[in-house]
Formats: C-alpha cells, sequence, structure tokens
C-alpha cells in the first residue's frame, strides 16, 4: 500500500516525537523526585504550631513537602541525632548527654526558639479548688498529699495524670515543681497532652498539666502562687510578663545552621505570619 505524502511525514516524524515525548516525561518525573522533603517529629506541645505553620508554608511553597509528627520532645532530639529528621520539636532544651550523642554521629543541633508556653495545671470543672502554690503542687505529684481536703477540697482522692519521661514537659513540670522528688509511683502516665486532658475530663478526682494551647471548657485551669498571696492564672499575657511561675520556652532543633528549604521554613515559623500562628494555637509569640 503507497502511503500519501502526508502519511510519509507523520512516519518519518514519529521518532522525533516519541522521543521528544518521553523526554517530557522524565523531566517530569524529574521534578516530582526532586521535590524537597523535610520531616519534622518531637515535642506533643510543640506539635500544633509545626502543623499548623507547615500547611501555610506548603501552600506558599508547593514544592517543598513537610511531614510532622509527635513522639515527645526526647524521641524527637534522639531521631535527630540519629539523621532521621532534618527538624526536632522540644519544650525543652537539649541535654548534654544529647548533645555528646549527636557530636559523635556528625550532628551539630542548633537551637532555635520558635514560641513560649505555660504549663497550666488542670484539674475537673466539679472540683471546687481553684489555686495551688507550687509547694502544695509538688506534694500532690510527690504522693505527700493525696486527699482533696488537704488543700480545701473535698474528701476525695486526689488522681495524679502526668506526662511520661519522654516529653519535655515532664521533664520542665520536674524542674519547676517537683524540684529533684520522684512522681508519684500512681501516677497515671500519658503520652501527650490531649491524653492527660481527656482523663482529667473524665475522672472527678484528677489533676494533670497541659500546654497553654490544649485548655479548654473541658477542664478547669488552676491559679499558681509562688506564696501563698501570689497567685497566677496561666494565660497569654502572664506569661508574656514573666508572671507566671510555670512557664518556659519551646524549641525547633536543625543539624548545623539551617540551609535552603529547612532555613526558610524556620524562617517563616519566626516571622510575623508564624508568630501569629503560634499565638492563634494557643502559644505566647516572641514578639
Amino acid at each position: 500500500m503507497k502511503l500519501d505524502t502526508k502519511s510519509e511525514s507523520f512516519m518519518k516524524a514519529a521518532p522525533a516525537l516519541i522521543l521528544a515525548l518521553v523526554l517530557c516525561v522524565s523531566l517530569s518525573v524529574g521534578r516530582v523526585e526532586a521535590r524537597s522533603q523535610i520531616t519534622i517529629q518531637g515535642s506533643t506541645t510543640v506539635l500544633p504550631i509545626a502543623q499548623r505553620a507547615a500547611e501555610v508554608f506548603m501552600a506558599k511553597h508547593p514544592e517543598v513537602s513537610i511531614s510532622v509528627r509527635g513522639g515527645g520532645s526526647g524521641n524527637g532530639i534522639a531521631a535527630l541525632v540519629d539523621k532521621a529528621v532534618q527538624i526536632a520539636t522540644a519544650s525543652r532544651f537539649i541535654k548534654f548527654d544529647e548533645v555528646k550523642k549527636a557530636v559523635a554521629n556528625g550532628v551539630y543541633p542548633v537551637p532555635h526558639r520558635v514560641a513560649l508556653d505555660g504549663i497550666a495545671v488542670i484539674v475537673n470543672p466539679q472540683n471546687p479548688v481553684d489555686k495551688l502554690t507550687v509547694g502544695q503542687l509538688k506534694k500532690i505529684f510527690a504522693g505527700e498529699i493525696t486527699n482533696w481536703k488537704q488543700v480545701g477540697g473535698r474528701d476525695l482522692k486526689i488522681v495524679v495524670v502526668s506526662r511520661d519521661s519522654s516529653s519535655g514537659t515532664f521533664e520542665t513540670f520536674q524542674e519547676l515543681v517537683l524540684q529533684g522528688a520522684r512522681v508519684a509511683a500512681s501516677a497515671l502516665l500519658q503520652a501527650s497532652n490531649g491524653a492527660v486532658a481527656d482523663v482529667v475530663t473524665r475522672t472527678p478526682g484528677a489533676v494533670g498539666y497541659v500546654g497553654l494551647g490544649y485548655l479548654s471548657g473541658k477542664v478547669k485551669a488552676l491559679r499558681i502562687g509562688t506564696t501563698d498571696k501570689a497567685y497566677v492564672d496561666p494565660q497569654v499575657a502572664t506569661v508574656q510578663a514573666g508572671q507566671y511561675p510555670l512557664a518556659r520556652a519551646l524549641y525547633m532543633f536543625t543539624d548545623g545552621w539551617p540551609t535552603g528549604d529547612e532555613a526558610k521554613f524556620i524562617d517563616f515559623v519566626l516571622s510575623a505570619e508564624g508568630q501569629r500562628i503560634a499565638q492563634e494555637e494557643g502559644f505566647v509569640p516572641l514578639r
């Protein structure tokens, strides 16, 4: 069969067209594979900030993919030390032993303070107690005070609810409140702020502690004092003013000074927009 002139021209051009198509597909696939990946892991306290900031950042930078997960400050820093993540979030500062392990593995953690937070002590809304001193808190969580009537409440057994040892919130609470004492052996240990709040919501005699971002109408936050006369509400304003006694800084750690998309993301979190996100999530902005 004899082909017409148009058919012959197409047959001659077909190999070139197929090659061009293959190259276009290959380049397209290459662009997908080259998409920047950032993995963030750590503190459940910092989790709301990291998740929301990542969502907004990715909307502005579709070429960057960010995955965010919790697990606790200690686990996040351990993942950074193991080079399993690019950014670790923590509700406490990195420990000396963690720095030594990091350096031994060729990792050089750099801290970035991203917000401030207050640790709110919470009870069930049915509990009439509305304030405690740091000294009373220490005795409650150490198991020395075991009934609410000992601090002006009803004759009701105290159920201590605490974060587990991998939590930066736990370590900060241990430093600011327990001050060397051990948490009561009977304490119910929880893996996240949300879990603590849930137990307190369901347990009339419970007392626990969470970051400010986890306060809701389902729990009652207590005023905390360093003396019998100085009680302060856990609020953004009191933390920012340095008045609330159970306050701390929140961090993101990178391996060395960040560059590229990691630097862009950290800069975004520290920007005015990023700090508004922190405030909207219930935390205290740096500025």
